[in-house]
């Protein structure tokens, strides 16, 4: 499910940053290297097709990140996307049918015609228009092609061991919301878990007493949010010449640009990390407008004196077009707003657990990773500054020092022996031959940039093991 609503940014880990940090200070390296999993990369691109952004020139955010960190030592880049801008050969236009190899445009698995990247902004959400290559459109198209049977609104409620595999037991939703029927029980030779950090890792302490004798020390542990932190620049003077007249969030994909702080192990501020320009959904620009209370007020009475002076001495109004234009404003303060997103290497030593009334729960320390997210806070700032705006970072920090993260890794992590991990470097579960998992709660640490294209190489890595 989260490929349908990810930012599409498809970044390799870096090569210098395959190794988890420990309490102590010290560090361990990843079971499996960036040389060793540059070809499941290059697999997995062959097949999501990343293209850079085409449109970055005319991309008012873009372009705004990109002279705000001319000068500074950081380099910029726009990012590959796991997004369709055009046809193979073709130049990019909005809205145009694609096709696929077969000259068909409705050759996926749900037989509908998709279109190209309409710069709407709403991959946070999803894509109504196909435009993503999500894995519905590729690898689970491939699959059920060849043979494989897709079951969607089913929700796993327990596992465990029998003669020869496993056995599921699952219920099926229905599509109105009528709520659950089932359950259903199914038999394999093999079973993989992907449900995600949070999915996998509550499934096997949920149902680990289904296997006699396991009780890995280190399940639920090494939880890390990828270093996510969220800031806004805002209040853009525009009586600065440099200062960027629009912003505009709303326009293009969420993120088109990123930047690459680097590593500044020397200075005592360890690894770098990622900032990116972030958007949302147009609709979202209507509630950014809401928050200019005064200018609404203000805007609000002088329409009503108007529209009220017309009525009284029954005028005719011809400049009530221009009135209503007045009323709903100039849109400057949406198109003045940029989310930004910053990323890196927190530290992974957060803990999850089954309370009580069995639902997970996690214990995280942001202030092990603080030193990381002073040096976010202070990039974005000076990203601000250039843009001659003001910088918010996420409220919950300041109030209650939590993080919003939108890339949980961990909690069923990759180690050499089941003392120091989870699963071994091909997704099996030490002591549980046959069980796989094979999703972000694998990884050891934090992946550094978008964790998604990491953790789909290390998917087919196991693939191919399994094979």
């Amino acid at each position: 499910g989260g490929s349908l609503i990810y930012a599409n940014v498809l970044i390799r880990k870096d090569e210098d940053w395959f190794y988890r940090r420990n309490a102590d200070g010290t560090t361990t390296p990843w079971p499996v290297s960036r040389k060793e999993l540059d070809r499941h990369y290059d697999a997995v691109e062959a097949i999501l097709a990343p293209k850079r952004y085409p449109y970055a020139t005319s991309t008012p955010k873009t372009q705004a990140m990109w002279s705000a960190s001319a000068g500074m030592p950081v380099t910029w880049g726009l990012p590959r996307l796991a997004v369709s801008f055009a046809n193979p050969g073709d130049p990019p236009v909005p809205g145009e049918p694609i096709y696929d190899a077969t000259g068909s445009t409705t050759g996926n698995l749900h037989h509908r015609t998709r279109t190209t990247c309409r710069l709407c902004g709403e991959c946070d959400l999803g894509c109504n228009y196909g435009s993503k290559n999500t894995l519905d459109y590729n690898y689970l198209t491939l699959a059920k092609d060849k043979g494989a049977e897709l079951r969607d609104l089913c929700e796993v409620k327990a596992f465990g061991p029998c003669p020869g595999g496993f056995w599921v037991r699952f219920v099926k939703h229905d599509e109105d919301g009528r709520g659950p029927t089932g359950p259903v029980e199914l038999r394999c030779k093999r079973l993989v878990l992907a449900a995600g950090t949070f999915g996998s890792t509550f499934l096997l302490l949920k149902n680990k007493a289904n296997f006699p004798g396991f009780d890995p020390p280190r399940l639920g542990q090494s939880f890390s949010g990828n270093g996510d932190f969220l800031g806004f620049i805002h209040h853009i003077d525009h009586s600065k010449p440099s200062a960027p007249d629009l912003l505009s969030a709303s326009h293009g994909p969420v993120i088109t640009s990123t930047i690459r702080v680097p590593d500044s192990v020397d200075d005592g501020n360890g690894p770098g990390f990622y900032i990116q320009d972030g958007g949302y959904p147009g609709f979202a620009d209507w509630l950014v407008e809401m928050t200019d209370f005064k200018g609404e007020l203000r805007r609000g009475l002088r329409f009503l004196r108007h529209s009220v002076t017309n009525w009284l001495f029954r005028r005719r109004n011809p400049e009530f077009d221009s009135q209503l234009e007045a009323l709903l404003g100039d849109a400057h303060r949406s198109a003045g707003v940029l989310p930004l997103l910053g990323m890196g290497l927190d530290s992974a030593d957060g803990v999850m657990a089954l309370d009580t009334a069995g639902r997970l729960s996690l214990r995280w320390d942001s202030g092990h990773s603080g030193a990381l997210f002073d040096g976010v806070i202070r990039q974005m700032r000076a990203l601000a500054t250039a843009m001659h705006g003001k910088l918010t970072v996420d409220p919950l920090w300041h109030i209650h020092k939590k993080l919003v993260t939108v890339h949980p890794l961990g909690g069923c992590s990759m180690g050499t022996t089941g003392a120091d991990g989870v699963v071994n470097e091909h997704g099996q579960v030490f002591g549980l031959p046959g069980l796989v998992i094979a999703d972000g709660s694998v990884m050891p640490g934090p992946v550094g940039p978008n964790p998604s294209l990491t953790i789909a190489a290390l998917a087919d890595r196991f693939a191919d093991e399994l094979v």
